[in-house]
């Protein structure tokens, strides 16, 4: 495996060698085409090249000249080893070689042929080559452009272009338009910039994630792997801990191979999410995207499981090649528990596909960052904890009174465009003591509902304490569960929030009911809660 200069060098090793056959596994035939074209200049040779368009042509100096074989370039090229020993020639449209038939049979021949006088046949192909073939020579692989070559391509087309049309690309959004474009070949980069130019009349920064669109047209999509739409304008409340982290790791997650390497360092995984139903979990993948400006997938594990022999491990694959396909990007895995709690039940199946995507979060050298998502972690295998796996595990409480607060008063704002005084926010605040943010947002939707249904009635902060009265919360009906996910987040994962949490759900003798008051006491009795000055 190796970029251009790696390939040229590697290329010209074997023919200073006259190594009999040469097979550059690639599917970008110009590239080829011009490292020949640099490794008969250096080298002081004639190299001829074959297509099916140009016909044959001596690649040597600034040559044009073609000669037209009619189709048929290994009669030209044994009649060119008879007459020259030390020969070279190049076949830049091979067909039908991964198995025996005549044609493979007539570049064996001519193989022979060449090994008695010292010339050299290059196959440029992307297939496989059948094995008696593949005996005669060595392989090089040409890889799509790398981070370097893909730079160095975007400042040709920038010089290019730059003077006919605005483009406000600097360095970092050059290194960072080159990491977008993992993936394509030189053809595909330079026509996706230039449809991004001349859609955007130009090149900004600001419209820089448009060049990630293009991914999900060219490699063909897997039923288990969904795009997710990200809202222009996403606010998510409280989590400070994991905003401040997914803010340090994304420099981090986008600084060059090169440099992580010279520190024996990776880029960031991923994160694993454990926590409270309704508090944020899934909406932070959408804020990690967001924050770094990536596409983001929804990868469906327990879709991949199917009856037939074989079935489950080739979809497996299948998603994680596409995946690996649209790094950079985000991975959002919800309820990751569900899925593999099955691979890890005892059967067969459910073990090689478990076993395949640890090796793939293992090993994957994309720069896809993943983020899952668990309510239940305990049902987890426990060799998805093995460090190097994910980068970290954050648990997310119940939101503190700051973070209710803060998504009382961004809800209000966006559903009713209501702003209510502080010593009424306060009061609400303290009245959803136990509510998760899901239960916050369902009470104040709720109460925009009515407004549109029934707009003659009044909607101010009465009316809204009405609708947090009367609301049951996640925690006041599954109490027992809350208290577990607690106690396993706050002792093995690091907080997502800043603040401290408040433990008013963690007494083992309040238990859910049905009643819509059963988180708050005070409110239930009419007597304050213990340290709550009410006067």
């Amino acid at each position: 495996m190796g970029n251009f200069e790696a390939t040229k060098q590697e290329v010209k090793n074997h023919l200073f060698a006259r190594v009999p056959l040469i097979i550059i596994r690639t599917s970008e035939r110009e590239r080829v085409e011009r490292m020949m074209r640099i490794i008969s200049q250096e080298m002081r040779i004639k190299i001829y090249y074959y297509t099916d368009v140009k016909q044959v042509v001596a690649l040597q100096g600034a040559g044009t000249g073609s000669k037209d074989v009619d189709r048929d370039p290994l009669l030209f090229a044994q009649n060119l080893f008879r007459r020259n020993r030390g020969s070279t020639f190049v076949i830049g449209d091979v067909r039908r070689i991964s198995e025996e038939n005549a044609y493979s049979r007539e570049i064996l021949d001519s193989l022979y042929l060449a090994m008695e006088t010292a010339g050299t046949i290059v196959l440029v192909t992307p297939d496989y080559v059948w094995n008696r073939l593949a005996q005669f020579g060595l392989m090089t692989v040409l890889d799509y452009p790398d981070a370097g070559e893909r730079e160095q391509q975007i400042r040709n087309f920038i010089n290019r272009y730059g003077t006919s049309y605005p483009i406000d690309w600097d360095t970092e959004t050059v290194r960072r338009a080159a990491m977008l474009l993992r993936g394509f070949t030189e053809v595909q980069i330079g026509n996706i910039l230039l449809s991004a130019m001349v859609a955007g009349k130009g090149l900004t920064r600001s419209r820089l994630t448009d060049l990630t669109s293009q991914k999900s047209r060219l490699y063909a999509a897997v039923p288990c792997v969904e795009e997710v739409a990200i809202p222009k304008k996403l606010q998510v409340s409280g989590l400070e801990n994991l905003k401040k982290w997914i803010t340090e790791r994304k420099k981090l997650f986008f600084i060059s191979d090169e440099i992580l390497e010279e520190h024996g360092l990776t880029a960031p995984k991923g994160i694993l999410l454990t926590g409270v139903p309704g508090c944020g979990k899934s909406l932070s993948a959408r804020l990690i995207a967001a924050e770094w400006e990536l596409p983001l997938f929804r990868f469906d594990i327990g879709a991949i499981y199917d009856k037939w022999m074989g079935e489950s491990e080739r979809k497996m694959h299948a998603a994680l090649t596409f995946i690996d396909n649209m790094a950079p990007c985000v991975v959002w895995i919800d309820e990751i528990e569900k899925a593999l709690s099955v691979s890890d039940s005892g059967n067969d199946t459910g073990k090689r596909v478990l076993g395949e995507f640890l090796y793939w979060l293992q090993e994957s050298t994309g720069r896809v960052f993943l983020v899952a998502t668990a309510n239940n972690v305990t049902a987890l295998p426990a060799e998805l904890f093995r460090k190097g796996r994910f980068s970290e595990i954050f648990f997310i409480d119940l939101p503190n009174a700051q973070e209710r607060r803060e998504a009382i008063r961004q809800y209000l704002t966006r559903c009713l465009a209501i702003t209510l005084a502080e010593e009424e926010m306060a009061a609400l605040t303290e009245l959803s003591n136990g509510f998760s943010y899901s239960d916050i947002e369902s009470v104040i939707k709720e109460a925009a509902q009515h407004r549109l249904i029934h707009p003659e009635d009044p909607m101010e902060y009465k009316e809204i304490r009405s609708y947090f009265e009367s609301n049951i919360s996640f925690a006041g009906t599954n109490p027992e569960m809350v208290r577990g996910i607690r106690k396993w987040g706050r002792e093995r994962a690091v907080p997502a929030s800043a603040g401290l949490p408040e433990d008013e759900n963690d007494d083992p003798e309040r238990k859910g009911t049905v009643d819509a008051r059963a988180c708050r006491p005070e409110i239930e009795t009419g007597l304050p809660e213990k340290g709550v000055d009410q006067s």
